[in-house]
């Protein structure tokens, strides 16, 4: 309740009269209430009497009632149904008191990949006023409470579990696939066990893969698993997170399978060392892109320019990459509890990538590691 306070608040300090949200992320940060998007709207709305609303279809009616922090919940049959949902939303800003108000959006109406088709959200009423909400809850999002960061910390336990089941398990003539399952479900059960009954997962649990970054496809940052079968020499590059109550982290290693060669041992140091400038360089009150500044600063002395296509991190909470970046054009100040991963990278093709990420918290001096695995070359050598 205290977040949709601060919400209201920055409404009336805009002299907007009322707001209607459709982001998934920014529903459940305002109002707890997690769902799975798809072809069927979803809304948060906070009317001209402050009073707050969510706006769901009747498959999700009684989810959002036993969930959700707001005031009223309201349904709709189907999609797309005789009648379209947009024309029961419609219906229900007539009934409170939106026509001809000044009104917030964080977008002009609902979207969708999944097979949605509807009208823009200004065509339904006609609107004194229409203002953006655009990045209004994200940047409530920059700064994590004390909880929040706990929530985060035990995400990264759990994370540390299933990257270390991931690398138990990788040896030559093992499928990437058969390892990453095998991590992932016993990190899965394990973790079910210790939090017990009252853990929801409101994403992927314990999880641990390769996403087909093995040998020189790990040279492709965002690959998709190949089914590859590992070999002697390859190298790999990791990914585990684990979801706690919607909050995440983000882990990930450079590996080898059984042994390194000289070539990927001399850059694999390198990104350590790029991981360890973003690290020295992070301190609240610069702006974001002083960290990446000083990690070009290095790719660029070491003539690495051609192998690093991406910067060098991202803020982490309730979704997976969030605003704030480390990168050159973001220039938003860093403070005390704002959450990223650092995670430069060097991808050299033919041979692999080599990218390590850590979950950090920006403190008072500084900042604070929450992963914890192992980041130098002997503990990353599978046997």
């Amino acid at each position: 309740m205290q977040r949709q306070a601060v919400f209201q608040t920055r409404l009336q300090q805009s002299k907007l009269d009322g707001a209607v949200l459709f982001r998934v992320a920014d529903i459940f940060y305002l109002t707890g209430f997690h769902f799975l998007p798809t072809e069927r709207p979803i809304a948060f709305l906070v009317d001209p009497g402050q009073q707050t609303h969510l706006f769901v279809p009747e498959l999700e009616r009684e989810h959002a009632e036993s969930t959700a922090y707001v005031d009223h919940v309201h349904s709709y049959p189907e999609y797309p149904s005789l009648r379209h949902p947009m024309e029961y939303l419609k219906d229900l800003l007539q009934e409170t008191h939106f026509e001809g108000k000044r009104l917030g959006l964080d977008t002009d109406g609902y979207g969708s990949s999944m097979g949605y088709c509807g009208p823009a959200f200004s065509s339904l009423i006609h609107l004194q006023e229409k203002g953006s909400l655009e990045g209004w809850v994200e940047e409530m999002r920059f700064v994590k409470s004390v909880a929040e960061i706990e929530l985060i910390r035990e995400s990264c336990r759990w994370a540390n579990l299933a990257h270390q089941l991931l690398q138990d398990y990788s040896a030559v003539g093992m499928r990437e696939i058969e390892v990453s399952a095998r991590a992932t479900m016993e990190a899965t059960l394990i973790m079910a066990d210790a939090l017990g009954p009252s853990y929801k997962p409101h994403g992927t649990p314990a999880n641990a893969f390769f996403r087909g970054q093995v040998g020189p496809m790990s040279a492709y940052p965002h690959s998709f698993t190949q089914n590859i079968v590992m070999k002697k020499g390859n190298n790999l590059v990791t990914a585990a997170l684990a979801d706690v109550w919607g909050y995440k982290s983000e882990l990930e290693r450079t590996m080898f399978v059984e042994e390194v060669s000289p070539e990927q041992e001399h850059f694999f140091h390198l990104m350590k060392q790029a991981q360890e400038v973003a690290f020295g360089a992070i301190k609240p009150h610069i702006p974001a892109s002083k960290v990446d500044d000083e990690v070009q600063r290095f790719i660029q002395e070491n003539n690495l320019r051609e192998y690093c296509p991406h910067h060098s991190g991202h803020a982490i909470g309730l979704l997976g990459h969030e605003a704030p970046f480390f990168d050159l054009g973001d220039h938003t100040i860093l403070k005390p509890g704002m959450v990223f991963s650092v995670e430069p990278g060097i991808f050299v093709k033919g041979l692999g990538g080599f990218r390590h990420s850590d979950t950090v918290v920006v403190t008072e001096t500084g900042m604070e590691f929450l992963t914890f695995y192992p980041r130098d070359l002997e503990s990353l050598i599978c046997s």
